[in-house]
């Protein structure tokens, strides 16, 4: 007969065959969820728009951003990262992106919100690149899963145009 060892050795990897196969099953369940999240983000006013001492033009803005992203989550679903970009064509470069705003959301009951805040990290343009300048708003969402692949996706809003004058805030 059998040891107890050699039964124990069976059983336990008889059971992680089956957890790694419904692992497999959850991750590739994902795969007929079809989102449709949707968002407005809104610029309220911009604070300020200065040329800093080195030629870099700098902006801070205060925006209003509704969002639903409920639509992303899944039984699968740990929590979603989701950040708000500006992008906009320099002559140097065909596509610029600067993190503006970020957040974590844990479940889906905080997927469905409106915000009102200042840009949290620093709107900066390396020369004096942006007065006058249209740019998009790009909300950004990674989904992070409990098991799986991690997948991302945006949503383009586009129709802003700083200022033409620097002032301050």
């Amino acid at each position: 007969m059998h040891s107890f060892v050699y039964r124990a050795n069976v059983l336990l990897t008889f059971a992680f065959t089956i957890l790694a196969l419904m692992c497999v099953i959850a991750s590739f369940s994902d795969n007929f969820n079809f989102p449709s999240p949707s968002a407005e983000i809104q610029i309220v006013k911009f604070n300020g728009f200065q040329k800093k001492p080195p030629g870099n033009d700098e902006v801070s803005l205060t925006m209003n951003i509704t969002a639903d992203l409920q639509s992303l989550f899944t039984w699968n679903t740990k929590q979603l990262f989701i950040f708000v970009a500006a992008e906009y064509e320099t002559p140097q470069n065909s596509l610029n992106q600067v993190s503006l705003w970020d957040a974590i959301i844990p479940a889906k009951e905080h997927a469905k919100f409106w915000v009102q805040t200042k840009n949290k990290y620093r709107f900066v343009d390396q020369g004096s690149n942006l007065r006058g300048k249209e740019f998009n708003l790009t909300l950004h969402w990674h989904v992070m899963p409990k098991t799986g692949k991690m997948f991302a996706d945006k949503l383009v809003l586009s129709g802003f145009r700083l200022p033409e004058e620097h002032r301050r805030g």
